[in-house]
């Protein structure tokens, strides 16, 4: 009886593990809208390690997506298109780009790019949190079993 209640105090290490599956890598496609003179959307919103896509096809007009900066660069006005850029750890900010051959139309745009959110990296841990179960030592578990068996033997020899 000893014995069971030693080992219903045995306890393991068990670690915890928070949900570290956070999204990222997300893809916003930019077109052009019906005017043929407009990106669609025109501002958009995203997180660091998404993808813009620079997506359309069969225009009346040739375009094209170039970041002010030369960040990123879709290439030559075409009537057919299909660029991406992803945005990087580090590249938050915003960035204005234009359709080269219609810049004096306004066809602009602007990418706001948000922080990523902090990812804890396996096997890091706060060293202000703890994250496991105290279970009892292998040594604990000897001594316990130990005065069981001795208290078993005990009981046993009266009989």
């Amino acid at each position: 009886m000893l014995s069971l209640f030693a080992l219903s105090f045995l306890g393991v290490t068990v670690t915890s593990e928070e949900n570290k599956n956070i999204t990222l890598g997300e893809e916003v496609i930019i077109s052009v809208d019906s005017t043929n003179l407009r990106f669609s959307p025109a501002e958009v919103t995203i997180t660091e390690g998404d993808t813009v896509r620079f997506f359309w096809d069969g225009e009346l007009l040739a375009h094209n997506a170039v970041e002010e900066n030369n960040i990123f660069d879709s290439g030559e006005p075409e009537r057919n298109v299909d660029y991406s850029f992803t945005f990087e750890i580090g590249m938050n900010g915003t960035y204005e780009f234009v359709c080269e051959p219609h810049e004096a139309a306004n066809m602009v745009g602007k990418i706001t790019v948000n922080p990523a959110p902090d990812i804890m990296e396996e096997g890091d841990e706060d060293e202000n949190e703890d994250n496991s179960v105290p279970g009892f030592s292998a040594l604990t578990l000897i001594g316990a079993l130990v005065i069981s068996g001795l208290a078993t033997r005990g009981k046993m020899g009266r009989v």
